[in-house]
């Protein structure tokens, strides 16, 4: 009897024992056969953006354009008025006008009359000279004979001199006449009208940025100002999103960041479409101390950084908007 209990015991034993390595073969072979579940990383589309903004201060005189509308580069968005601006250029015109008459009476030269007064003035003084030349030498002869003092022909002396510099004063005062403002008062006179020229092309400038057109197609996402609101230099006046430069921006942690790396595809799914799409990663970028993850453990982890990795669709999504979730799974 003792034998055959000793042996039921051992069969209750070793049944046990069975049973304990199946259960223990099936949870390893759960374990290692069954997925795990992916780990899930929520992204979100993004748009390349500029905005409007003008050169000048003005008041909003008209908006053409609304929140939602498409526009194609060279589309007048908005229009500035800017009574300072108009004024300026009625200023630089004018000064161009008077820089050009200058420059055309230098390059004339002096008028007829002019010439011809000059030519008489010349005359008198050629005949001033003459008449000063014969009483000079007149009065040299009495001198040498000394019949007149000495001071008589000094004085006589000094008259011819005199008639001789007027003479030669009337005749440059005929050659300017004649041949006009000198080649240093020309180019001069050139300069002077090219600087106003510059200046009329400058405010044209300002002109056109009274008007404010699309500088590349896409959608206006905002516009900040109403019509009759002053805006100042450099003030934004609508956004513009390109909405055919897009791409997906994940963050994701160190851990999970394994095998990835620019220039790869991954499939992402975008739940607002209810369909998956192809991205290739462009760039992968460290965000800093100030996104560090921090360690659930204290004890055998530590902190893990974060990543900013951004990749675009292979082919182009339809109906895909900035700011839709994207979802990537690892």
């Amino acid at each position: 009897m003792a034998d055959k209990a000793k042996e039921q015991h051992n069969n209750i034993l070793l049944a046990i024992a069975g049973f304990s390595a199946v259960v223990i073969i099936v949870a390893l072979i759960g374990f290692f056969a069954l997925d795990r579940d992916p780990d899930v990383i929520q992204g979100q589309m993004e748009v390349e953006e500029y905005r409007v903004s003008g050169k000048v201060p003005g008041r909003i005189l008209e908006l053409r354009a609304k929140e939602g509308d498409l526009v194609k580069s060279g589309d007048t968005l908005a229009i500035i008025e800017a009574p300072e601006v108009e004024a300026k250029m009625s200023q630089a015109q004018s000064a161009v006008d008077a820089a050009s008459a200058l420059e055309q009476m230098a390059k004339n030269g002096a008028r007829k009359e002019m010439i011809q007064s000059a030519a008489q003035l010349l005359e008198q003084a050629k005949a001033g000279l003459e008449l000063a030349e014969k009483s000079y030498k007149r009065v040299q002869q009495l001198f040498d004979q000394e019949v007149v003092s000495a001071q008589k022909r000094d004085e006589a002396e000094a008259m011819y001199k005199s008639a001789m510099a007027q003479m030669k004063a009337a005749q440059s005062q005929y050659d300017m006449a004649v041949n006009g403002a000198r080649q240093e008062e020309r180019r001069a006179a050139s300069a002077t009208v090219g600087q106003a020229r510059g200046a009329v092309q400058e405010v044209e400038g300002y002109v056109r940025e009274t008007v404010q057109l699309a500088q590349m197609a896409g959608e206006v996402t905002d516009v900040y100002p109403k019509v009759g609101e002053l805006v100042g230099t450099g003030t934004p006046i609508m956004t513009i999103a390109m909405m055919d430069d897009q791409w997906a921006t994940f963050n994701i942690r160190e851990d999970q960041l394994k095998g990835m790396k620019v220039g790869q595809e991954i499939t992402v799914s975008i739940p607002a479409l209810d369909q998956e799409a192809k991205m290739k990663v462009t760039s992968i970028k460290d965000k800093g101390s100030y996104a560090v993850w921090k360690a659930t453990k204290a004890s055998g982890q530590y902190d893990q950084k974060t990543f900013e990795v951004k990749a675009r669709p292979a082919q182009k999504i339809a109906d895909i908007r900035p700011g839709m979730s994207v979802i990537l799974k690892k």
